[in-house]
């Protein structure tokens, strides 16, 4: 055959081919009708309060960007409208694998939103390694550990490891002649418990408050009698406490009950939802919780979602708003890589930086940001803000004798 008839059948076979990659191209978008975005979150088992806050903060969402037409996915031409899928991962790590290989294996998601607990978020973030699905999520690892793992195909917005130290920059906003000075570290006896006791023992010397009293809470104990004792008898008047909402409530239970007050206590983990100021009533009151955002911020947005969220639940929020800007970012992301391609997509993520109800938000290349944690004081009800101290609304006020609250 001459070359100009071998040339002339190979440009019959280039066109053909061409033909066909366009109307695959065509078919493909018009098939594509729906952004789906996997979520396998805790709506069961101990984190099922923050997984139903989850829920609400990824659907309200959604909600506003389908209101809005949708995500303009500029590959396929047109928007598309999310939909979320959930699977309730049940607070457990071995369900979190099987819900989120379902997620991606089964209902096909394009890319994942994250969970709640860190040890199930982690575990997903292994998963979708192996399964090459983007997964943007929240509280995967501290920072140092996430750079070690270098994951590919996640993206994590942690807090800033900053959370040991913000109860001694409060207590230097007391004046001093009312500044507690007898410390107590009151953790639960866990793992994650005995890890934060030991960074806390030591900034309690270097802040100037000498030894603090260490006590350890058995997990799920009914009375904490021979603990309160302890610190009573050490005339503790500052308690720094890592325990869960039940635990914590059975502590300052105890602590009415044998009439011991201590003016400053300052909690991680169990006060912040709005179950501990309604299970405690007026008890709540002045006890400190940690958080990662307030309805307080001066963000754009960020009073409307808390008031938003008041009204559907009849209580304030101090974590809100991280479920809720995690998935602004995601969306904004797919419309600005233009395509529902997950690598593309977190490429997007680490190459822009985002105006959030967080605050401006950028990724580094390692694929984490960071946020700082908050503290707030229960009065009235609500999570009062006093730290960060710019965004403070709220100066701290030591706890009265329990007959005078």
């Amino acid at each position: 055959m001459s070359f100009s008839r071998w040339s002339a059948v190979l440009t019959v076979v280039f066109v053909a081919l061409l033909i066909t990659s366009v109307a695959a191209s065509v078919s493909s978008a018009e098939e594509k009708t729906e952004i789906l975005i996997g979520a396998a979150i805790p709506l069961s088992g101990p984190m099922a309060a923050h997984g139903r806050d989850l829920k609400w903060a990824y659907e309200l969402a959604a909600n506003e960007v389908n209101s809005a037409g949708g995500i303009l996915v500029n590959d396929l031409g047109k928007k598309l409208k999310v939909r979320l899928v959930f699977e309730d991962n049940t607070s457990h790590p071995m369900k979190t694998a099987a819900t989120v290989e379902k997620l991606v294996r089964v209902d096909k998601v394009d890319m994942l939103l994250g969970g709640a607990e860190p040890t199930c978020v982690q575990t997903a973030c292994i998963v979708a390694e192996k399964l090459k699905s983007y997964y943007h999520t929240a509280f995967a690892f501290p920072c140092e550990a996430w750079r070690d793992k270098k994951f590919k195909w996640s993206t994590d917005f942690f807090f800033m490891l900053d959370q040991v130290a913000i109860p001694f920059k409060v207590l230097q906003s007391i004046e001093k002649s009312r500044r507690p000075t007898k410390l107590a570290i009151v953790t639960e006896a866990t793992f994650s418990g005995d890890a934060l006791a030991k960074p806390l023992g030591q900034l309690s010397k270097a802040s100037g408050y000498g030894s603090a009293l260490e006590i350890r809470l058995p997990v799920g104990a009914k009375d904490y009698s021979s603990q309160i004792s302890k610190a009573k008898g050490a005339g503790v008047d500052a308690m720094l406490v890592f325990a869960g909402v039940e635990d914590l409530e059975t502590l300052v239970r105890g602590l009415k009950k044998s009439n011991f007050n201590v003016p400053y206590i300052h909690t991680w983990k169990g006060a912040w939802s709005g179950r501990f100021a309604k299970d405690l009533g007026k008890d709540a009151q002045y006890i400190i919780t940690d958080g990662f955002w307030s309805l307080d911020y001066p963000f754009a947005g960020a009073r409307e979602l808390g008031e938003k969220y008041y009204k559907a639940f009849g209580e304030y929020s101090v974590s809100l708003g991280l479920p809720y800007a995690l998935a602004k970012i995601l969306f904004s992301a797919i419309e600005k890589a233009g395509t529902v391609d997950g690598a593309k997509v977190r490429q997007a993520v680490l190459t822009h930086t985002f105006s959030t109800v967080m605050g401006n938000v950028k990724y580094g290349e390692d694929g984490l940001a960071t946020f700082p944690q908050i503290a707030a004081q229960w009065w009235n009800g609500k999570q009062m803000l006093i730290y960060p101290p710019e965004y403070a609304i709220w100066k701290v006020k030591l706890a009265p004798a329990w007959d005078k609250r």
